[in-house]
């Protein structure tokens, strides 16, 4: 069994007179950014010019520079922009300045187990890898708790590469939670299986098709958005406080009875073949390659955006957006996509 950490197996003091750079201040960018300055740690932003949270960034307090400028200063080099804009953003502004002992940091594996990116031998290569988006990071750490995370070590350079990691996990309060040892693989191919075949991918495919049948059927759209996606929250909600029993024992008897007859005739062994298939694609680097060629300057984002569009188009949007008026916290979801 992998290894948890917590508080008492960190050391903040491994960052001591380090400097911490934080290249992207977006979800998890401007969290992490933020925790570590409250912890204490020397914490600097890196950005291109023009960006957005340049200003931002300013206003909460953080020296910025350029990403170029940000690695060259820095001892500790954390990369929190999108996997697609990695491999270019470290070829071009973290190479030429990263010397020997520097640390690079992930909280995703991609680039680094798809050989996208390929540090030299003399740095430590860590991740540091919150199992949460970057607002609960920042809002779980400011109430005094903190969001579990993953780490692992790809080079160890320095001999000091966990210890260190360790110290940053703690920083941004992922060590009051819990952190779990991983590789760049493991993390990489698991977290991609999770999000294409049941978080993502599986379950708004599982709600939108829900909301399709009842609607042929007929029904009046609004009662099959609440039926079949409104309601998927406090499913979760219960799965996340207790588990699958708990969440049973908090269900109706019918509703309990309907769950183990009807589930296995939804999810049947060809659903298991299709998410073994998933897997194997991402294991194989089929998804990467597919991904990579789509998101680059030749690919433009053809299929990216088409397929963006076409799913902003599905009816269940334009009725959610509706139901969603009645709710009381109706901002949030705005809030969420225009940050």
């Amino acid at each position: 069994m992998a290894k948890i950490f917590y508080q008492q197996d960190c050391d903040l003091s491994y960052l001591d007179g380090k400097t911490v750079a934080i290249i992207g201040y977006g979800s998890q960018g401007h969290a992490h950014a933020l925790n570590l300055k409250e912890s204490g740690v020397h914490v600097i932003v890196g950005l291109y010019k023009g960006s957005k949270s340049w200003a931002k960034a300013e206003a909460q307090g953080f020296e910025v520079y350029t990403a170029a400028e940000a690695a060259k200063q820095a001892d500790i080099i954390m990369i929190l922009i999108n996997d697609e804009k990695q491999a270019a953003l470290y070829k071009n502004d973290i190479v030429p300045n990263l010397k020997p002992g520097n640390m690079l940091m992930f909280a995703h594996g991609f680039n680094i187990h798809f050989g996208c990116i390929k540090p030299p031998a003399d740095v430590d290569v860590t991740m540091i890898a919150p199992k949460g988006p970057g607002h609960t990071v920042r809002s779980e750490y400011q109430a005094g708790k903190g969001v579990p995370c993953l780490i692992a070590v790809q080079q160890n350079a320095s001999g000091k590469a966990q210890e260190i990691a360790l110290a940053y996990a703690l920083g941004i309060g992922g060590a009051r939670a819990g952190v779990l040892e991983t590789s760049f693989r493991t993390e990489t191919e698991t977290d991609l299986f999770g999000e294409q075949a049941v978080l993502c991918g599986g379950v708004c495919a599982l709600m939108q098709t829900g909301f399709e049948v009842l609607t042929e059927a007929g029904y009046d759209p609004r009662n099959a958005y609440f039926e079949c996606i409104h309601e998927m929250k406090l499913i979760v909600d219960l799965i996340y406080q207790s588990g699958f029993a708990g969440m049973r024992y908090s269900i109706s008897n019918t509703a309990e009875y309907g769950d183990y007859v009807t589930g296995p005739k939804i999810i049947t062994p060809e659903t298991k073949q299709a998410m073994k298939k998933v897997l194997a694609d991402i294991q194989d680097g089929s998804f990467a390659k597919e991904f990579l060629l789509d998101m680059s300057d030749a690919g433009k984002q053809v299929h990216f955006n088409a397929m963006r569009k076409l799913h902003a188009e599905h009816p269940s949007e334009k009725i959610g957006e509706e139901v969603r008026k009645l709710y009381s916290w109706n901002n949030e979801s705005d809030k969420l996509i225009n940050n």
